[in-house]
């Protein structure tokens, strides 16, 4: 029975006090700050009647720039955008609560999340560039479907105030990205410019998005959760789509 709250009005979410032994938080900070008052809300209309158990969908961008490194969930954070910053914030929260409630969380940093409704089909059709390969940045993936599949594999496998990647399995550069689904999708494929061209080009949120390289390791989310990927990769999906 779903019940309507706002995280933006406290008084809102009395109705969901003490409802739940287990909590999956997805709902994303505000568009302003570096702090999540979000998360903050729904922690303190929680504290009363704390549920057993609170799993939080945080992002990859916490780790900051990676230089294209490979990186495991042991990585020291080191948010630099906004978006980042609160959602370490909001991470900070959820552990500091975990702590005094004795709540059992997990953290599922999440990359790209892709579906058939959730592609770059229109920026393609736009033409906007992407970076050529010496200047571009390595970008993580997971499809819509297989991080539902996390998720719920982390309700019942999880270990406590543990975190997980929950990406596939892809290597993929971000122009790459770009290309595979414009040949899936039979679309012009992108011009690729410089990293100088880019920031007389590109508006300030897409050169923010590759400004950090990294490469995520998975192996928790399949030895610990046991979780099984459809598409390990975004070729395993788009090579569906173009057949």
């Amino acid at each position: 029975m779903p019940i309507i709250a706002d995280l933006d009005n406290r008084a809102s979410l009395s109705r969901i006090a003490g409802i739940a032994d287990i909590v999956i938080h997805l709902a994303p900070p505000p568009a302003t700050g570096t702090t999540d008052p979000r998360t903050r809300s729904l922690l303190a209309i929680l504290a009363p009647r704390p549920p057993r158990q609170l799993i939080y969908i945080s992002t990859s961008g916490v780790y900051g720039d990676c230089q294209g490194a490979y990186i495991d969930e042991t990585r020291t954070p080191r948010p630099v955008n906004r978006r980042a910053l609160c959602r370490a914030d909001a991470e900070q929260q959820i552990r500091r609560f975990a702590q005094h409630a004795r709540t059992q969380i997990a953290t599922l940093r999440v990359p790209g999340i892709y579906a058939e409704n959730r592609l770059p089909l229109e920026r393609l059709r736009r033409g906007t560039p992407i970076l050529r390969d010496v200047d571009d940045v390595y970008t993580n993936h997971i499809h819509a479907d297989d991080l539902a599949r996390i998720i719920v594999a982390a309700v019942y496998r999880s270990r406590n105030a543990r975190t997980y990647h929950a990406s596939d399995d892809s290597e993929l550069k971000m122009g790459a990205y770009f290309q595979q689904i414009a040949t899936a999708y039979q679309l012009p494929m992108p011009v690729a410019i410089s990293r100088e061209q880019a920031q007389t080009t590109l508006s300030e949120i897409q050169m923010s998005f590759m400004s950090e390289s990294r490469r995520m390791r998975n192996q928790r989310i399949k030895i610990e959760l046991r979780v099984r990927l459809s598409y390990p990769t975004v070729g395993d999906f788009v090579g569906g789509v173009s057949k």
